[in-house]
């Protein structure tokens, strides 16, 4: 019985010991930036509110402010789907996801999915790092944790929205929808929708207006590995990528760029 105590006792401080430095190491982080002071593209509206021109950032960046109200309803139902199924239910890091993430990795060798949750992505916009590392995963969690904390789901649905990469200097789900549709994102299509939630997985790669059969690859490949798309869905966005054509017109209007 005085073993079992002397063990307890020793792992009881082990963890309070971990917890302690653990705590000291975060604290050490800083204040957590919650994107107060972000440089949004100033915009020219006419009388009903709607967009006539946008201008660049001072970065040269096309960053459209966005809210969940602003966004058709079926491209959230599917980025929860495929980027983060719990985001309603978890405070900022879903173990399920990260354990799901470590097993697979483990028993294929390679990094099928990072477990990151939409907050934790929020983290690494606000504060990019060149390198992936195991140090650079845990300034995310708790970044995260703090995001959610200062601002709640919907302020940390409405950064993502907003900081998504699209490819080339195209930010947020609005600039993208603007400049490969010619649309607000309410008024997306459930195609548009599913490649627009694809897309900032590999923005580069799989830009719809320079690489569409990358497009193509990204939603069928991606969907495949994580089957987190429905079906019906996937078919529609592979037939839109396959026979829609992007122009390049369209999107200097869209954008207020020559």
């Amino acid at each position: 019985m005085k073993h079992w105590r002397a063990i307890l006792t020793i792992a009881g401080g082990v963890g309070a010991a971990g917890a302690l430095v653990g705590a000291i190491w975060a604290h050490s982080l800083g204040p957590a930036p919650l994107g107060k002071n972000l440089d949004y593209s100033h915009v020219v509206l006419d009388r009903e509110g709607r967009l006539l021109r946008a201008y660049a950032t001072s970065e040269g960046r096309w960053r459209l402010p966005v809210f969940e109200r602003d966004v058709d309803p079926r491209f959230l139902k599917l980025l929860f789907t495929y980027e983060d199924k719990r985001f309603r239910e978890h405070h900022g890091v879903d173990p399920l996801s990260l354990g799901r993430a470590a097993i697979q990795f483990v028993s294929r060798g390679q990094i099928i999915s990072g477990g990151s949750t939409i907050s934790m992505q929020v983290a690494r916009l606000l504060e990019p790092r060149e390198r992936r590392s195991l140090g650079a995963k845990l300034r995310q969690t708790v970044r995260a944790l703090e995001l959610e904390h200062a601002l709640g789901k919907d302020g940390v649905l409405a950064l993502y929205l907003a900081l998504a990469p699209y490819g080339g200097n195209l930010e947020g789900v609005r600039a993208a929808s603007l400049a490969y549709f010619g649309k607000e994102p309410r008024k997306l299509s459930l195609a548009e929708s599913a490649l627009l939630v694809a897309l900032p997985q590999s923005p580069e790669l799989r830009r719809p207006d320079r690489f569409p059969t990358a497009a193509r690859a990204e939603l069928e490949g991606g969907a495949a590995e994580r089957q987190r798309i429905d079906a019906v869905m996937l078919a529609e966005a592979l037939v839109f990528v396959g026979e829609e054509k992007l122009e390049e017109s369209r999107i200097d209007i869209a954008l207020g760029h020559r």
